[in-house]
């Protein structure tokens, strides 16, 4: 008979297991939209969904030392192990963005017109909170900071979302070549803020 925590850590896998199948089609339309947009923004939240799935899989064999009821040592072992190596993802996927979009500050880059970039993007603005308030939720009955600090890579994911549609109004619209470098460089420093000082305390 299932425990309380296994039956909610049950819950907590079938989240990011959703989390991590949506991830995977951001990354793919992201990813291969910004290739062929030279968008910053759209590749940063490609590679921003690939590392979510990465974090996503740590926590999924997280929760299933939590689901098999394993003991509480190993758990907390396991925690501090996904909650570590989630903060590295969020610190080398804010270092891409900033050295990204300092080059297309540098070089002018500008980005072109991507239909479905626009809409991968209000989908997952549409998708992230839902996700965040379940993550988050479940985290907090688990007593889990890592479920909890992982939802942080669906804020960043809506908040890189959120600046592509801005890069892209202020770009196409208005012709401000600078306007999604900075966005981006903005989402970069959102992201660096969250997971230094995690680590610095950790250590």
């Amino acid at each position: 008979m299932e425990n309380n925590n296994s039956r909610i850590a049950k819950k907590a896998l079938v989240v990011e297991m959703f989390s991590i199948s949506w991830m995977l089609v951001e990354f793919l339309v992201g990813f291969i939209a910004g290739i062929k947009a030279h968008s910053i923004l759209l590749i940063a939240f490609g590679l921003d969904s690939i590392l979510e799935v990465i974090a996503g899989s740590i926590l999924i064999w997280r929760l299933r030392k939590e689901f098999n009821g394993n003991n509480v040592t190993g758990i907390k072992r396991a925690e501090e192990q996904a909650e570590k190596l989630i903060n590295w993802i969020l610190v080398l996927l804010s270092i891409y963005i900033v050295a990204n979009s300092i080059f297309n500050l540098v070089t002018r880059e500008t980005s072109d017109r991507s239909t479905s970039g626009i809409i991968i993007s209000i989908a997952s603005l549409i998708i992230m909170p839902i996700l965040i308030v379940l993550k988050r939720r479940l985290g907090h009955q688990l007593n889990s900071e890592a479920l909890i600090e992982e939802s942080m890579c669906n804020v960043t994911c809506a908040a890189l979302a959120a600046t592509v549609l801005i890069g892209i109004v202020l770009t196409q619209l208005f012709n401000l070549w600078w306007a999604e470098s900075v966005a981006a460089l903005g989402v970069a420093f959102l992201i660096a803020k969250e997971a230094v000082p995690e680590l610095i305390t950790k250590d």
